[in-house]
């Protein structure tokens, strides 16, 4: 390990018993003849590092225990980095506060989250989404368990995680993929760690204040962690282990607005014969909306496990593990509005431009006008699972090779089930009748709750007029997963200029497939004769109310939904069937007469395979009498993709239809299975300069590279169709394409660094230059044939028995060529410690951080009707952070608030719907005592002000999700032996 004179604390995290802060400054002890209580000055390097990027010196390092030392390891860290990066370090196991290193990141500049359930899960950086996002886990490419290439952040609790890394500028070294930035989270090395044995216990109550606004929610919950490190056989054999346990309530109530999905005229009579065609200016209508409460628990259970053997100073073998199980259950509770499509009639209307935000809504008999009372169950169950094996040789005085073994894999098993109720005339009715006097009125207010009146309100909630009219159920099974072999050379050059030359190779190969089902049996617009609806009992049902804010919402039926599926299935709920019906293709023995064919076109693989190799080499000089530090190389990456496509091509063999079987004995003869891809290869130059324009702790930064990020892998997956029209005209489509290319960017970093006694501050200029974005696009005159499509050279028309000779038509498909552009912006850190007041106050200081960002890309979106701009997903231009905190003789406190301007990214529980987000205001606190250095006890409130989630489609009349989370409580100890 490297050892480094410090002069300033630049980032601070509060351990689990104590808060954590950023940028705590500390007084330069190598310039005082006093260390201070609990410091130790040590010069010892640590041989059982085997390289560096950074020329070693003999300098002075204090190491502090506890607290201090978490603020020594980031100043280390940060300061003396060879690329522009931001730093989180923990003193030992269990030392982070938050619920995941999602909460623990959005503390960094220029970094924020976006809010899932109330909870941060994916990460931006600099204005760019999570997909724009690599993340390694000890040093280690990871997958995802949602299709995408960023991680879900909240997967991985913060106790078991000793330290992360922001590389927000690339090198060579770096594992390629991220064009935000690359976030790099390490575990504990127990060799490395001061104490000899050490055993660590948390344990924390929790408590969400809006639980008891939602009927059958959870009120309570706890996180609880263990922790045990040791070293054996004079400390040449280390072990850590670490479970961390999180159970809380989930909840929320929320209004949802969908997205437009039709236009009418709003004015025009639903029996005109003519139909709404008949108006050229007809209005944009909405689909309808959702009033709901959800519910559920969260569960994560996390492992760590890590084994480092050094028998010798110049070797190091190590082997760890880390696993997390996440489970969600969920239910969501409440109405479904369906205001009917255009031949519903419209009156009343008010409009924001084109578009219908407002009026009354009526059921005519060509509609399917309904409110649907809503009792969904949803259960995702997420699996992460990280091995691997390193070691480390010091080969020679010059020369170290570092071999790594990694296995990263993960599964995602979302089942969503849905159950629907409509209202009867006559519920007990021998044969219910749809009750179709439906009428609806409402008005969206904005960013506020709507507006709304139903003449069924009374209904809702009478269980002699609900009954039980469909159940589906929806599973979407993702495995992902990564095994890759790494070789790294690093040898010391004898040089006035560069320090040493590092190169190496890397292998992995990645299997992604995703799988869909599907079982439906009623109706949700009616009540079917051969599937006939299931009457309500009264205990199966209770009556629930709205409360706050939405009080004035109509109550509504709460069901029991296993008591009504087993009075409605009494032979067992039939399980999802993943099935392959297309008209005239089908032997089906179950006779489901829902075509299903869609399941087959969201199921696939993607097989990526790469081979990486790089050179770079370190810089340690002067220039002008000025230490000058970095690096300079380039990475070379070829990519070999490939997924499995099945191609309509109706039931002609000679065009390579295949008779495909399912589990469930159904057969399709339409489909050609086929594998299609592409093979390229990237060179990716950078270079890191770092200039020690002061010794007394300023700095000038400079970094250039040219980066990539692939597509998501599940963007990756072939979902294409082709078939030739009655004319003979061939069209197509695809919403993926696994010819997909990466993006690219080349981005350019210059930062000004102070660091003094008492006070840092940073000033960093970024710009990026980015190529091009996936978008969708129809390709007119496509060449289906040329292109590897199996289609016919002529079709048969079905009235003459003629012979059509085939065209090429216009295949739409997503490709990587949206018009790029510029992303630039500004990053501003200033902190201080006021040391020098009296000794109480002397642990009283703040950290503030500001981030401008802008870019000039756009993109049009159509969900609210009207063609509107939005920005880049993930950029909102102004993020900001201030902490402000005090500690004295055990007793710490802080509260930190966070702030995002407005921002682009996918819409809460609805796939492939990129809306716009409000912005954000969120305030956590936290305080602790420690009785002594074994015991402390702790209290935290996040989300304080129970900030809500509001989004829009393009425009904020076109109301989207508004979401409550509330806040969460949390009180506990912590107790080390």
């Amino acid at each position: 390990m490297i050892n480094f004179k410090p002069s300033v604390l630049t980032i601070a995290l509060a351990t689990a018993g104590l808060s954590y802060f950023f940028c705590t400054p500390l007084a330069q002890a190598a310039d005082e003849n006093e260390t201070g209580s609990g410091t130790v000055v040590n010069t010892e390097k640590n041989s059982r590092q085997p390289s560096s990027d950074v020329k070693e010196e003999k300098i002075e390092r204090i190491q502090i225990t506890g607290f201090r030392r978490s603020l020594i390891d980031s100043l280390n860290a940060k300061r003396f980095a060879d690329t522009v990066s931001e730093q989180l370090s923990a003193d030992d196991l269990g030392s982070l506060p938050d619920v995941s290193m999602a909460d623990a990141l959005t503390r960094l500049p220029g970094i924020s989250a976006v809010r899932t359930s109330g909870q941060a899960a994916e990460i931006n950086i600099r204005g760019m989404s999570g997909g724009f996002v690599a993340s390694t886990l000890n040093g280690r490419e990871q997958v995802s368990t949602n299709g995408e290439r960023s991680i879900q952040f909240d997967q991985y609790p913060s106790e078991l995680i000793n330290s992360a890394a922001v590389y927000k500028s690339s090198k060579a070294s770096l594992i390629e993929g991220g064009i935000a930035g690359t976030v790099e989270l390490e575990t504990i090395s127990p060799l490395d760690a001061d104490d000899a044995k050490k055993f660590k216990v948390n344990l924390r109550g929790m408590h969400n204040d809006r639980a008891g606004e939602v009927y059958g929610s959870q009120d309570y919950g706890h996180r609880f962690t263990v922790s045990y490190l040791d070293k054996y056989l004079d400390e040449t054999v280390g072990v850590a282990v670490g479970y961390a346990r999180l159970q809380q309530p989930s909840v929320a109530t929320q209004f949802i607005g969908f997205a437009v999905n039709d236009s009418t005229d709003v004015d025009h009579l639903a029996d005109d014969t003519n139909g709404p065609e008949s108006n050229p200016a007809n209005e944009y209508i909405s689909e309808g909306f959702e009033l709901q409460h959800v519910g559920g628990v969260e569960t994560r259970n996390a492992y760590m496990a890590t084994i480092e053997w050094a028998p010798v100073e110049s070797f190091n073998f190590k082997a760890d593990a880390f696993v997390s199980r996440f489970d969600k259950d969920a239910f969501a509770r409440g109405m479904r509005v369906k205001f009917g499509g255009p031949n519903a009639a419209w009156n009343n209307a008010n409009l924001d431009g084109n578009v219908v935000t407002g009026g009354n809504v009526n059921r005519t008999s060509n509609s399917y006008t309904r409110v649907e009372i809503v009792n969904d169950n949803n259960r995702d169950t997420d699996e992460v699972n990280s091995f691997g094996v390193n070691a480390a040789w010091q080969v020679t005085d010059d020369l170290a090779v570092d071999f790594d073994v990694s296995y990263s894999g993960s599964k995602s098993n979302f089942r969503n089930g849905l159950l629907w109720s409509n209202v009867a005339v006559d519920a007990n009715a021998e044969t219910p009748i749809f009750d179709e006097n439906v009428s609806i009125n409402y008005q969206l207010n904005g960013l506020d709750l709507p507006d709304v009146g139903f003449n069924q309100a009374d209904a809702f909630s009478d269980i002699n007029r609900v009954v039980v009219s469909k159940y589906g159920i929806y599973p979407f099974l993702n495995d992902d997963s990564i095994t890759a072999y790494r070789l790294d050379f690093d040898y010391s050059l004898d040089s006035e200029i560069f320090s040493s030359v590092q190169f190496g190779v890397r292998y992995s190969d990645r299997h992604y497939s995703k799988d869909r089902a599907v079982f439906e049996y009623g109706n949700d617009g009616a009540f079917s004769k051969k599937e006939p609806p299931l009457r309500l009992t009264e205990d199966m049902v209770d009556v629930v109310d709205w409360e706050g804010d939405f009080s004035y919402f109509p109550s509504y039926l709460a069901i029991d939904v296993n008591q009504a599926l087993n009075a409605w299935f009494p032979a067992g709920i039939p399980q999802p069937v993943q099935t392959w019906g297309n008209a005239g293709g089908v032997i089906d023995p179950k006779g489901y007469t829902t075509n299903y064919s869609w399941t087959v076109l969201q199921s696939g693989d993607v097989f990526e395979k790469v081979l990486s190799a790089y050179a770079m080499v370190n810089i340690d000089a002067e220039i002008a009498s000025i230490p000058v530090s970095g690096n300079i190389g380039i990475r070379a990456v070829d990519t070999d993709q490939k997924a499995t496509i099945l191609e309509f091509v109706g039931d002609n063999p000679e065009l390579g239809a295949q008779y495909i079987v399912d589990e469930q004995g159904i057969v399709n003869n339409q489909y050609a299975p086929t594998l299609k891809g592409i093979e390229y290869t990237d060179y990716l130059p950078s270079l890191n300069l770092s200039f020690n324009i002061d010794e007394d702790g300023q700095y000038i930064r400079f970094a250039a590279a040219k980066v990539m990020s692939r597509s998501p892998i599940s963007r990756l997956a072939g979902d294409i169709s082709a078939q030739a029209d009655n004319d003979g005209r061939i069209t197509g489509s695809s919403n993926n394409n696994p010819f997909l290319k990466p993006f690219y960017a080349n981005q350019y970093d210059l930062s000004f660094e102070s660091y003094s006694e008492n006070t840092s501050y940073v000033a960093a200029l970024f710009y990026k230059d980015i190529k091009s974005f996936i978008q969708t696009v129809p390709i007119p005159e496509f060449d289906f044939k040329g292109n590897g499509f199996n289609v016919p050279d002529f079709i048969i028309d079905p009235l003459s028995g003629e012979q059509i000779e085939t065209v090429n038509g216009t295949y739409t498909t997503a490709v990587n060529n949206a018009e790029g552009g510029y992303i630039r912006g500004i990053e501003l850190a200033y902190s201080h410690v006021f040391d020098w007041l009296p000794d109480a106050w002397s642990g009283l200081g703040f950290n503030l951080s500001y981030s401008y960002t802008e870019s000039e890309v756009s993109r049009l979106t159509n969900l609210g009707g009207e063609s509107v701009k939005q920005s880049l997903p993930g950029l909102s231009k102004q993020v900001a952070s201030a902490t402000f905190f005090y500690g004295y003789e055990g007793f710490e406190t802080r509260m930190n608030v966070r702030y995002r301007d407005e921002f682009v990214s996918e819409q809460v529980a609805l796939d492939n719907q990129v809306v716009n987000f409000d912005d954000e205001l969120v305030l956590d606190y936290q305080a602790s005592y420690a009785f002594n250095d074994d015991f402390s006890v702790l209290f935290q409130v996040n989300n304080f002000t129970d900030e809500p989630t509001k989004s829009y489609f393009g425009k904020q009349a076109n109301t989207g999700t508004i979401q409550y989370f509330g806040r969460e409580f949390y009180m506990g100890f912590n107790y080390a032996l």
